[in-house]
């Protein structure tokens, strides 16, 4: 980047002055052009002055013909008299543009370029009293022949203006750039502003950028930590459980209870893998895109339908109640949501508890509603319910066979449709979960 700025930077200055370069000889040769003009004005006024060119009158003035030419028109066109020709031998002027000017508007002037010499020659001509015309002209150096006696002078000033240019170039890139290199070194210094205006929101984008890449690697790594944390656990169980079976220390009577305790640390290790491999999916953005429209309530009913069997076994009753209400959603992950809530009211209820799943609509929002008569959550642990591995009662969720991701899969799903999530819990009361579309 300081490379380029530094190169743009160079390349504007050498344009600026070489068309600075050129537009001061423009207007210099322009200057010298009118410069000319002008003397020879003044020397044919003082010429018609003096009256010496009169109609009739051969004038004996002599005048150097190396510095001026003065050449006298008669009414007629014919030349009367010319200092650096003779007269007699020279033909009809009155076609001359700046003596027909002169003729008809009291003078005339105009500039004959000489390609080969590199000179150019500029008339001026003035109507005298008697209707004749004077004529003065005078040999200067063209645009072409100034320019080349300019050139050495010209390039020193241009080689010069240029290695200047670059050295303020590097001096302006690296005032320019350098605020922004320490602003990115000092990324998550906050106490250090950006040098320029313009650069606090892209700052404060950048530091936030960068805050939630550091807090997504931090959760990655708690992530990977706590799965290979919770692996550990029914993995050891199994092992230490088939290590006594394999040995012959289980008495036959035993068999079928290890066996049991086996099947199910392996169950929960399946739900484990399941819930983790869920949650990546989400995390990668590795979703089904499918959204279609449905009725909540049905859907609702339905997954309350395949539950009710696990309901029974924790002695648990559960029910659906509700109006038809429709959502266009991902189905499959609806589905997904309202089978983790059902199954954590389930799963930390009490002996004869219930469950009670309800759908409608409030102020034109639908909602979903799943509220037990559980244990509760306190008030310290509500907001980090929805955080991965994070159980309450770990002894029971253990029990149980939760895997501490369900209601983090619950929030992911939410969060990719937009809608919104509440708790209300009271400890030893039970917990309402509300989830607004």
């Amino acid at each position: 980047m300081k490379k380029k700025i530094n190169l743009q930077l160079i390349g504007i200055s050498v344009l600026a002055v070489v068309v600075t370069t050129l537009v001061m000889f423009r207007i210099f040769y322009d200057v010298y052009r009118d410069q000319v003009r002008d003397d020879l004005e003044t020397v044919a006024q003082t010429l018609k002055d003096t009256h010496i060119f009169q109609e009739g009158n051969q004038t004996g003035y002599y005048f150097n013909a190396d510095t001026l030419r003065v050449t006298w028109v008669g009414a007629d066109g014919n030349v009367l008299y010319d200092n650096s020709a003779d007269e007699t031998n020279m033909e009809n002027h009155a076609a001359r543009p700046e003596i027909r000017d002169a003729f008809r508007y009291g003078s005339g002037e105009s500039v004959r370029e000489s390609e080969t010499l590199n000179r150019s020659t500029y008339y001026y001509a003035l109507r005298l009293d008697d209707g004749s015309v004077l004529r003065v002209s005078q040999d200067e150096e063209n645009v072409w022949s100034i320019a080349n006696n300019m050139i050495p002078a010209i390039a020193a000033m241009m080689a010069f203006m240029v290695i200047l240019c670059i050295v303020l170039a590097r001096i302006l890139t690296r005032s320019i750039i350098d605020p922004i290199e320490e602003m990115a070194v000092n990324i998550d210094d906050y106490s250090i502003a950006p040098a320029y205006k313009e650069l606090v929101p892209f700052a404060q984008l950048i530091r936030k950028q960068h805050a939630d890449i550091l807090g997504a690697a931090k959760m990655r790594q708690d992530f990977t930590a706590n799965v290979s944390h919770e692996l550990k656990t029914p993995l050891t169980a199994i092992s230490g459980y088939a290590e006594l079976m394999e040995n012959g220390m289980v008495g036959a009577d035993e068999v079928a209870s290890f066996s049991s305790k086996i099947r199910q640390n392996v169950e929960r290790l399946l739900s484990l893998i399941n819930d983790t491999i869920r949650l990546s999916e989400l995390d990668n953005g590795m979703t089904q895109d499918i959204m279609e429209t449905f009725d909540l309530n049905e859907l609702a009913e339905r997954c309350v339908d395949n539950l009710k069997m696990y309901a029974h076994k924790n002695e648990v009753n559960i029910a659906c109640i509700g109006v038809s209400t429709c959502i266009t959603a991902n189905k499959e992950m609806i589905a997904e949501l309202i089978d983790n809530l059902c199954n954590n009211a389930i799963r930390y209820n009490n002996k004869n508890g219930s469950v009670m799943v309800e759908v409608g609509a409030h102020e034109g929002h639908a909602f979903l509603r799943v509220k037990d008569t559980g244990i509760g959550i306190p008030k310290e642990h509500q907001e980090r319910v929805f955080e991965r591995f994070y159980r309450v009662d770990k002894s029971r969720s253990k029990q149980t066979g939760g895997t501490g991701l369900g209601l983090a899969i619950v929030k992911h799903v939410v969060a990719i449709h937009n809608a919104s999530l509440s708790l209300e819990s009271e400890e030893g009361k039970g917990t309402e979960i509300t989830v607004t579309f």
